[in-house]
């Protein structure tokens, strides 16, 4: 697919966010830069988007093979919409090749307001992280989301504490999933393991082990854990060994 599409709602953006050439003329507030792609942040009507430009899909063959990363980004927040689970809203997105390659794209989303992501509660140790209550609001959220994902095969591939953010009411959203994908298979199982181990990575320095054994029942929606379970909290557990 090469086009730009403008959800009918933010019709009067059209000035702004109705062509790429608008898209990546825009000026704003740089947030991120890197070799691929730049995130901006700007202001409409007392309202902020985040505008996510692309200027390559990668280095060599990766400009004319496999999926662009801004694509995969805006189906996977598509999906994460459809499965039920709480994202930013896309607002814009689109790509353009320059014959059989890649040549650039974007993606645009609205903000999330009043919201926080989880590494920075954990970066400040913030007093919520220290209210059960509220961590276990917090957990089952999280648990029923990634099970949601793992059970139609797919794993976010990045599904750490920055890209889970939270607002002032306790409603968890998934964000940045540029790396998502579906698996089969051994993969699948080692691409889940691999997603709860970048959760409990963050989580067994903020959280007891009682909180992070909950969070696994709530994931597995069991009471108690059988063989399989204590296996793969073996491997979890043991996943980011010598690589931290």
């Amino acid at each position: 697919m090469a086009g730009w599409i403008l959800e009918p709602e933010y019709a009067a953006l059209a000035d702004d966010f109705g062509s790429l050439d608008a898209v990546f003329a825009l000026k704003g507030e740089r947030l991120t830069r890197d070799p691929l792609s730049e995130v901006i942040r700007v202001e409409r009507g007392g309202v902020n988007y985040y505008v996510k430009r692309y200027v390559a899909a990668g280095k060599g063959l990766r400009r004319y093979l496999g999926r662009p990363r801004v694509k995969s980004e805006w189906q996977n927040l598509k999906r994460f919409a459809k499965w039920g689970i709480p994202t930013a809203e896309v607002v814009a997105w689109g790509l353009e090749r320059n014959g059989t390659a890649y040549d650039r794209g974007a993606l645009i989303t609205r903000e999330l307001p009043r919201t926080e992501d989880l590494s920075e509660l954990a970066r400040t140790h913030d007093t919520r992280l220290a209210d059960r209550s509220w961590v276990n609001t917090i957990s089952q959220q999280v648990a029923r989301y990634t099970r949601t994902m793992h059970d139609h095969h797919f794993t976010h591939n990045d599904l750490k504490w920055r890209n889970l953010l939270v607002d002032d009411h306790s409603t968890v959203f998934l964000i940045d999933c540029p790396n998502g994908a579906f698996w089969v298979s051994f993969m699948l199982r080692y691409r889940i393991t691999k997603d709860l181990a970048c959760l409990d990575k963050v989580a067994k320095y903020h959280l007891s082990a009682t909180q992070r054994l909950r969070f696994y029942l709530q994931y597995r929606g069991r009471e108690r854990l059988n063989d399989s379970d204590k296996k793969r909290i073996r491997h979890i557990v043991s996943f980011f060994e010598g690589r931290e």
